[in-house]
């Protein structure tokens, strides 16, 4: 699927558009995509886990140092989790089980804009989630996991300008991190990936 979305970009981005943004100047956003995730796990990284799905919302503020670069910081409410998991609580242990995760999470990454007319975009630097809430098969489990999830953030988008001021956007935003989000002592390899295809708007 992925490669049909990155196909969908290169065909959107030979579209003459002009959307550069002055270096000092701040540029806003307001976003919503759809999240695919899962959990790895072990030495390797193999996948463990189906994938679930979710939504994200998420605002966003670019600083431009120059008219390529920037550094953009984002707040987003983001839905996770894992699919097919493994629960035990006391001496009952169940199969099957989604685990639904709900996060703040604030990446802050370094922004390249590229392309004839720097509609293109290529963004990288890390990510803080913070767990709101968390379950499993309709029980509570936000105690056995950490509070915090960190990890990289990056993703590839192009903008459509829409006036001198504003534009329409389309993304693929990918989360990988590199702490384990379980608090057992003895699980502490498993790592949270998520990736998402966004829609918004820059003004």
């Amino acid at each position: 699927m992925k490669k049909y979305y990155i196909l969908l970009f290169i065909l959107l981005g030979t579209i003459n558009l002009a959307s550069a943004q002055k270096a000092g100047s701040i540029e806003y956003g307001l976003d919503f995509g759809l999240n695919s995730s899962y959990v790895q796990s072990g030495s390797n990284n193999t996948v463990q886990s189906d994938v679930i799905q979710g939504v994200n919302l998420g605002l966003s503020a670019e600083y431009y140092f120059s008219k390529f670069w920037g550094i953009k910081a984002k707040v987003i409410y983001d839905q996770k989790g894992w699919g097919n998991g493994y629960l035990t609580l006391g001496d009952q242990s169940y199969d099957h089980v989604d685990y639904q995760l709900n996060y703040i999470t604030v990446p802050i990454m370094a922004n390249w804009h590229f392309g004839y007319n720097r509609n293109w975009y290529l963004n990288f630097g890390i990510y803080e989630g913070f767990l709101l809430n968390a379950t499993a098969g309709g029980y509570d489990v936000k105690s056995v996991l950490n509070s915090n999830d960190t990890g990289l953030a990056y993703g590839l988008g192009v903008k459509f300008p829409l006036s001198r001021k504003s534009a329409f956007f389309v993304e693929i935003d990918a989360q990988s991190g590199f702490s384990g989000i379980s608090n057992n002592p003895g699980d502490d390899s498993l790592l949270s990936e998520r990736a998402s295809l966004n829609i918004g708007f820059n003004f």
